[in-house]
């Protein structure tokens, strides 16, 4: 009587865990983030980025995250100009969504992307690169097509990260240390 108990109560409790939530993913180490200006017909603007190269990097992106400052992205670098689709699996925050090219110049913007969607939202053309920010910052910074984007993926690095700094708020600076 004891063995059927156990074996009916472990066939009730293995579909439980078999079928529960995935558990959290490993974080992937995208490396301290990197300067990357957009030249608007306004101006000039700053974002500190993480670089996503490698096929782990990619595929992970800005998946799971909760929150991503305005001033702060991903830039994710496809080697070679080709035509790309994103999607949003798993991406629980809405983001504006910038296609680039070889040139570092902006084709085409998927704008306030939906968490979670399977939509495909294709390049438009072929893209070097894609930079992914906070919803509404395309049209906050007044981000268009045509746009140029420097960073050392385009080969138009921008200067040196403590003087990209100087055009962002405060608490998005890197921390400053104190003399020792």
């Amino acid at each position: 009587m004891k063995t059927y108990l156990i074996a009916a109560l472990a066939l009730f409790l293995f579909p439980l865990f078999a079928f529960a939530e995935e558990e959290a993913p490993t974080p992937v180490d995208f490396g301290p983030p990197e300067p990357l200006v957009v030249d608007t017909k306004a101006g000039p603007v700053s974002f500190m980025v993480e670089l996503a190269n490698t096929d782990e990097e990619r595929m992970r992106g800005l998946m799971y995250r909760t929150s991503l400052a305005d001033n702060a992205g991903m830039l994710f670098d496809f080697e070679t100009p080709r035509p790309v689709s994103i999607w949003m699996k798993n991406t629980l925050i809405s983001l504006d969504v910038i296609f680039i090219d070889a040139e570092g110049r902006v084709l085409s913007i998927a704008r306030n992307a939906r968490p979670k969607s399977l939509r495909s939202m294709p390049s438009g053309g072929s893209a070097l690169g894609v930079l992914e920010i906070a919803k509404g910052g395309a049209r906050k910074y007044g981000i268009e097509r045509g746009d140029q984007v420097r960073h050392a993926l385009f080969g138009n690095a921008v200067p040196a990260a403590k003087d990209a700094e100087k055009d962002l708020p405060d608490e998005a600076k890197a921390p400053k240390r104190s003399p020792d």
